[in-house]
């Protein structure tokens, strides 16, 4: 049996340590990875999918935080090797940073360290096909966003990273 009923077998056996290993490549927070282990055995992947956002919707800003600390910086190439785990991930979730403009690369980088000083952690941006302008443009919008607002957002964004990584997970 090959597939994503393969995977969710192969991670529906797995140990609960191996199972937590697993889901942390999907979101960095170790109290959804932990949830979602002990909430094996998923009958499908829509099960899967459901109790992810079930276990997301009771993490807390401190699991959010977490889970940031595990994604590299948007267009940081050189953090690749930091998060060596999730790097073929996040380099595809990326792709509309390759071929931009040095301008635009320049501008997500001097983007970047501006919303961190802001907000205190990293511009979460589900990535997914979107060009590095666009990803440029939703930093500057988010900018203006009040911090609880903003820490909301980021939550939100990695609720989608999580779903995308989880059907990854399901295809490996």
């Amino acid at each position: 049996m090959t597939g994503p009923m393969a995977a969710l077998k192969r991670l529906n056996a797995m140990s609960e340590a191996e199972a937590v290993a697993a889901l942390l490549r999907c979101c960095g927070s170790t109290k959804w990875a932990e949830a979602m282990a002990r909430a094996r055995p998923f009958a499908d992947a829509g099960q899967l999918f459901a109790e992810s956002e079930r276990q997301w919707a009771r993490t807390t800003e401190s699991d959010w935080r977490e889970a940031m600390t595990h994604h590299p910086r948007i267009g940081e190439s050189a953090l690749r090797a930091k998060f060596q785990s999730t790097a073929q991930w996040s380099s595809q979730e990326q792709q509309g940073v390759q071929g931009a403009s040095e301008e635009v690369i320049r501008a997500l980088a001097v983007g970047n360290r501006a919303y961190e000083e802001k907000f205190g952690f990293i511009f979460l941006v589900c990535a997914t096909g979107k060009s590095a302008e666009e990803m440029l443009a939703l930093l500057r919008e988010r900018m203006n966003n009040d911090p609880d607002t903003e820490l909301r957002v980021a939550a939100a964004e990695q609720a989608k990273i999580t779903r995308i990584r989880l059907e990854k997970l399901l295809n490996e």
